[in-house]
């Protein structure tokens, strides 16, 4: 055996979680929105790290809900 376990974390879950809830956020009345404007959010809502570069990484640009989701990983749809 190699001894790997179920019980290692599950660190992924929890950053999906956290991208929609900002991806709700900031997306409630708005089609689109910049890269930028994605970034500040997310900064400021202190997402993890891990999150915060993927953002930095996107093309600059505006984004619908749906893209953004589908290039990070998200759920919002």
């Amino acid at each position: 055996m190699t001894g790997v376990t179920d019980d290692a974390p599950v660190t992924e879950q929890p950053n999906v979680r956290l991208l929609d809830e900002l991806l709700d956020d900031i997306y409630h009345g708005q089609e689109r929105i910049s890269q930028a404007g994605i970034y500040r959010r997310a900064v400021a809502a202190e997402l993890p790290a891990e999150l915060l570069s993927r953002i930095a990484a996107l093309p600059e640009g505006e984004y619908a809900v749906d893209e953004v989701a589908e290039l990070l990983g998200g759920t919002v749809a």
